[in-house]
């Protein structure tokens, strides 16, 4: 084998080392993926989902409290279902041995704004919990109002910025959306899949702005 020919195959040889080397390093820094809740339905289901939910007129608020759908229940260990939301709607959570998170960050999809402190994020029902209440959920059992008010499985619950989650308050879509339109799809196929796996009414008003949202997906 030439001199030569050695200093290239040596050169080939420490190229690939090095390109080795930066991409494992690119890959132990890259930020953590952001996670999200339960995919929901296509808004092509989530269409088909809306037209066959029953229509009608909101039922009364009387006799609802928070109280009858017991919130947070422990899901495993320490962990409570805000404690396990925050983790997984989060990036680098880190948390303590109470599964409190004491660090990470949390993106909120409704305004856009990121946050490092867990104080600072609600867990938001997506069908929030008095409107479920005068959708129907006034004659289930408590039990069942229980495992709504902590439904891991559907996308029902998420990470936001607690002053947004706060001015939603108990609205629905034909009252209030998110800041952000990029999310109102997403925001709406998680509604229907909500309230169709729920067996929830929707009042005309309602059905009406989902649809207008779901026919432009």
């Amino acid at each position: 084998m030439s001199g030569v020919y050695a200093r290239r195959l040596s050169r080939t040889a420490v190229l690939a080392a090095t390109a080795a080397l930066a991409c494992a390093t690119t890959l132990l820094s890259a930020p953590a993926a952001q996670a999200a809740p339960p995919t929901p339905v296509s808004a092509a289901t989530a269409r088909s989902y809306l037209s066959s939910l029953t229509v009608q007129a909101e039922g009364s608020s009387s006799g609802y409290s928070r109280d009858l759908f017991p919130h947070w229940i422990t899901q495993s260990g320490a962990c409570n279902t805000r404690e396990v939301v925050l983790k997984r709607d989060g990036s680098n959570v880190v948390q303590d041995s109470s599964c409190a998170a004491t660090s990470g960050s949390w993106y909120s999809p409704y305004d856009g704004a990121t946050w490092s402190a867990a104080a600072d994020v609600d867990i938001d029902h997506i069908v929030p919990l008095a409107e479920a209440w005068r959708s129907g959920a006034s004659s289930w059992s408590t039990s069942s109002r229980q495992a709504f008010a902590n439904d891991l499985t559907r996308p029902q619950l998420i990470a936001v910025t607690d002053n947004v989650n706060q001015s939603k308050g108990d609205q629905d879509p034909g009252e209030w959306l998110p800041s952000r339109t990029a999310y109102h799809c997403t925001y709406a196929r998680m509604w229907v899949h909500t309230k169709y796996y729920w067996n929830m009414t929707v009042d005309s008003a309602e059905k009406s702005a989902l649809q207008s949202i779901l026919n432009g997906c």
